[in-house]
Formats: C-alpha cells, sequence, structure tokens
C-alpha cells in the first residue's frame, strides 16, 4: 500500500511534460514541394503539398490573396494531418504558407507565392 501511495505521489509530482518528452520542432524549416515560388497555374484547382517534418504532429497551411503583408482576403486557414491539400482558386496572385505543429510546439512558416490565370 505504502509502495503505491508513493508511486501515486511521483507521479502527481511531475507534469505530463517531464514524464514525456515533447520534441521541439520550432526551429525545423519546411519544406514545400507545390506549388513551387512564383509559378503560374492554368487551373482553378489548386494542389499544395510539402515534406514531413519529424515529430509534426499536424500542419498549419494558409492561404492569402495577393499577400500575407496586403491580404484583401484569407483564403484558407486550416490544420491538417496529411501533407497535401487541394482547393478551388480565382485568378489573381496569392501567398502559401505552412509550419508544423505537435503538441508543444511550432515551427516557423515557411512561404511561397503562386498566381491562377485564365486557361
Amino acid at each position: 500500500m505504502k509502495k503505491a501511495i508513493l508511486i501515486l505521489l511521483i507521479f502527481v509530482t511531475f507534469s505530463c511534460d517531464d514524464i514525456l518528452e515533447i520534441d521541439d520542432i520550432s526551429k525545423e524549416n519546411i519544406i514545400l514541394l507545390a506549388p513551387a515560388n512564383g509559378v503560374s497555374i492554368f487551373n482553378d484547382q489548386v494542389s499544395f503539398s510539402w515534406e514531413a517534418v519529424e515529430e509534426a504532429d499536424e500542419y498549419q497551411l494558409q492561404v492569402a490573396k495577393p499577400s500575407f503583408e496586403e491580404a484583401i482576403e484569407i483564403i484558407a486557414d486550416t490544420t491538417l494531418s496529411q501533407r497535401t491539400y487541394t482547393q478551388s482558386f480565382e485568378i489573381g496572385d496569392y501567398e502559401w504558407r505552412v509550419r508544423a505543429l505537435n503538441s508543444g510546439y511550432k515551427s516557423k512558416y515557411t512561404t511561397r507565392r503562386f498566381t491562377v490565370e485564365e486557361e
């Protein structure tokens, strides 16, 4: 009985973060695959993809029109467990970015531009 109480006291004394180490992904760089930076797309369906970050649980994807600094509209702001996403876009200039997330950390965003043009 005393042993069980001692184990319970040890468990309560330490937080879950102390027991389960969460990997710091805050300095990881996201490698964006598509669309490439500065590309013109002649289709309204745009497919985004990026490489996996080890120890990331999810990814946050954002798309702004025409850019994040001069945003007229945030087209997408979504959290995904997969590394791909497809959406329809109107003709125009866009900027997209992705960052990795886990239960304790966020990486920096990696950002690229693309243009949707008339077919």
